[in-house]
């Protein structure tokens, strides 16, 4: 399709949206959203969509879900079962549906969105970010975005061909996989037998046959990693200010906002991210869908200051929960108004913060086994510039993250202490 298609199919979607009814959620005529997943992130942006106006039914696999604690109404599913999805929409009759998890029946998400209902961003960006060959190969091979070196591999013989071409040390992953799952370093070719089994239990098994495809890639000389969320709205493209951020295992524990890092490492970051939310939108507008809302673009930047894309979240993202401290419309705000056909603009994605402030946010992971009951929350939150999220999922078994400290500082350090205070303070008791 040509630009000029383009342009033309997004004009419309546009003209569409701004038709939608807010403000009467609980008569005959409201938008409907569907969330299919309801943890803390769907939860904040349910409560954006409320207050404008829209009405707002949460699913997932379990009853209690934080978005669910918010809704108008609630489903229990499994939403990998197509039979089950399906039943759903018929049902509820969305005329947006919200994917907030990657296990969901990708095909029948793809005919709702044939049938007419608008997929956040779209059925098609849907299934690619969650297929790391797919996403690998539109950002690398058909936008030119830089990257780590990497290879794919159908069988241990090819994943050992993929190894050598790339090098070692490597890393292994399934190419359907989140939060770290599945995912190992090899170091020399006698651990590559044990990475693949590693890749095939971490895998999503429900959305692949027998055996899981991987990835094998370059072990890069990594410095940090940056998160800059990218925002697809009816007014283009725009991307808020880079985010800085620290994982344990595959899973967010710190992230902090503006970024500390050289003026040409932020700009290159947002360069990259806006390419490839660009690349996704494009294709999502070609096929008829809106392609709005936020993505979350995870970059690498090695000891030599350069930056390679490594994946997006076609969501709201874990790094940025810091927006709720740092600016005037959070990451949740921002996708509400963006999926409902609201303008997003480079004033909409500004920090609110002092220019020479510093914003952090702290995962509050509880281990044991039970429902957690948090005390002593007042001494907690003494410090001017500190709040607190406590997600209230039902329970915990095992570890879980259940809460988000956040905080102001005048700069990368003291925010990042502050938010660590908060979480520290707090006296978390599992039963």
């Amino acid at each position: 399709m040509t630009e000029t298609a383009v342009n033309t199919v997004a004009n419309s979607l546009v003209s569409f949206a701004a038709h939608r009814p807010l403000g009467t959620p609980l008569g005959k005529h409201a938008t409907r959203v569907l969330f299919l997943g309801s943890g803390e992130l769907g939860k904040e942006v349910t409560i954006e969509l409320m207050r404008l106006g829209a009405w707002v039914c949460a699913a997932d696999s379990y009853a209690g879900a934080p978005a669910q604690q918010v809704a108008h109404e609630y489903r229990v599913l499994d939403m990998a079962n197509a039979d089950e999805l399906q039943a759903l929409f018929d049902e509820i009759k969305p005329d947006i549906i919200v994917p907030e998890v990657e296990a969901i029946a990708t095909d029948v998400l793809a005919g709702a969105a044939a049938a007419g209902a608008q997929v956040v961003p779209s059925a098609e960006i849907a299934a690619i970010c969650m297929d790391r060959e797919r996403l690998r190969v539109l950002a690398h091979e058909e936008l030119g975005l830089p990257t780590t070196p990497y290879r794919f591999a159908g069988s241990v013989e090819e994943l050992r061909e993929g190894a050598e071409a790339v090098g070692y040390p490597c890393v292994v992953k399934p190419v359907m996989s989140s939060s770290g799952h599945g995912q190992s370093v090899v170091r020399s070719a006698d651990a590559i037998d044990a990475a693949w089994v590693e890749a095939q239990e971490g895998r999503r098994a429900a959305d692949e046959g027998d055996v899981s495809r991987v990835i094998v890639e370059a072990l890069a000389p990594l410095d940090y990693e940056l998160t800059v969320l990218t925002v697809s709205s009816s007014a283009g493209i725009v991307t808020c200010a880079p985010i800085g951020q620290r994982q344990e295992s595959g899973d967010y524990r710190e992230s902090w906002q503006p970024a500390t890092a050289a003026d040409v490492v932020l700009a290159q970051a947002q360069l990259i991210a806006r390419g490839a939310v660009e690349g996704l939108v494009t294709r999502a507008q070609a096929a008829g869908e809106t392609g709005w809302g936020v993505f979350g673009v995870e970059l690498f930047v090695l000891t030599d200051g350069s930056v390679l894309f490594n994946e997006v979240s076609p969501r709201p993202h874990d790094t940025g929960m810091v927006t709720m401290a740092s600016q005037r419309l959070s990451e949740f705000a921002l996708h509400a108004r963006a999926i409902l056909g609201l303008p997003i603009t480079a004033e909409h994605v500004a920090l609110s913060i002092p220019s020479d402030a510093v914003a952090a946010s702290h995962a509050i992971v509880v281990e044991g086994d039970g429902e957690a009951e948090f005390t002593n929350v007042a001494g907690a939150l003494v410090e001017p510039g500190t709040d607190l999220r406590i997600f209230a999922k039902p329970e915990v078994h095992g570890h879980r993250r259940m809460a988000v400290a956040l905080a102001i500082g005048d700069d990368e350090a003291d925010a990042r202490a502050k938010a660590a205070h908060v979480a520290d303070a707090l006296t978390i008791t599992v039963r």
